[in-house]
């Protein structure tokens, strides 16, 4: 049995690119989609709602969570309600705060209550899992998006804080606890070590699955052999013939034991008491 065949988390693909989407919409293991007005601008798409509704076509039996991106709690709480009436597959995703900062915990309970299927997201603290958990009704579903990345970006492992925020949510049952932004391929077993119901995890990163259990001294020996490949492609040269060399003798090489033997001799001066009895020197 594999390290995939254990996990528990299930894994969602992250992005914007029609193509990729669909060429991840064909995998079995791929639970679920998100996607953001950033990634959507980035792949290109000009039309919010055409693309959305284009998406939902093809991925007609998966959840897929689109975000509202309105200034105001009203105009956000009319795109919520108008998102969710695109598809039985949509969660409708809330940031945690508006631009200024508040918390919009009566906008997530009101929509919640009515049924809506959220995705609350940019939440990258312990207190906003917290209030959102209250915030959420107990028998809706609903995804929570911790920003687990982000949170290491700053110099702070994630993995601590996941637990917790698994923990807060354990009054909503029907809440799942998503890992968001991952890094590495690593963190989809952070995540799921974490007790994780979703990671969110880009194409890019899902491809390198296939390396998962892999030889690591065969790997070691492929990393080699690409250097080696990528450097004659380039066709680099180094100009060997500017330096002489003069063999060591046996007092050069016990010089060089010796040396490295002494504590506290500063390396420079070790280096250079061996290149100096090598006689090595650069020719002018």
């Amino acid at each position: 049995m594999s390290r995939m065949d254990t996990l528990r988390v299930s894994l969602f693909s992250d992005g914007a690119d029609l193509r990729s989407i669909l060429e991840m919409y064909a995998k079995p293991w791929i639970r679920g989609f998100t996607t953001n007005p950033t990634l959507m601008r980035k792949a290109g798409v000009r039309d919010y709602e055409e693309f959305a509704r284009a998406l939902l076509e093809a991925v007609p039996d998966r959840p897929i969570s689109f975000e509202v991106f309105a200034e105001g709690e009203e105009e956000m709480e009319r795109q919520a309600l108008t998102i969710a009436t695109w598809g039985a597959n949509v969660n409708v995703k809330i940031p945690v705060t508006d631009r200024a900062g508040k918390f919009l915990g009566p906008l997530i309970r009101k929509l919640s209550e009515a049924g809506v299927a959220l995705n609350v997201t940019a939440i990258l603290t312990q207190s906003q899992v917290e209030r959102v958990a209250e915030a959420l009704a107990a028998e809706t579903a609903a995804i929570v998006s911790v920003f687990a990345g982000r949170i290491a970006d700053t110099g702070i492992d994630p993995v601590p804080m996941m637990r917790e925020a698994k923990r807060m949510l354990r009054e909503r049952p029907r809440a799942q606890l998503l890992w968001a932004s991952p890094r590495e391929l690593l963190n989809i077993f952070q995540a799921d070590a974490a007790g994780c119901d979703i990671i969110t995890v880009a194409p890019e990163i899902l491809r390198k699955l296939e390396l998962v259990g892999k030889d690591l001294t065969e790997y070691s020996l492929e990393t080699v052999e690409m250097f080696h490949r990528d450097a004659q492609a380039a066709g680099y040269r180094i100009d060997t013939a500017g330096w002489r060399r003069r063999s060591c003798d046996s007092a050069a090489g016990a010089l060089f034991e010796d040396d490295f033997d002494r504590l506290g001799e500063p390396p420079r001066k070790v280096v250079g008491s061996v290149r100096e009895a090598a006689g090595v020197e650069k020719r002018a």
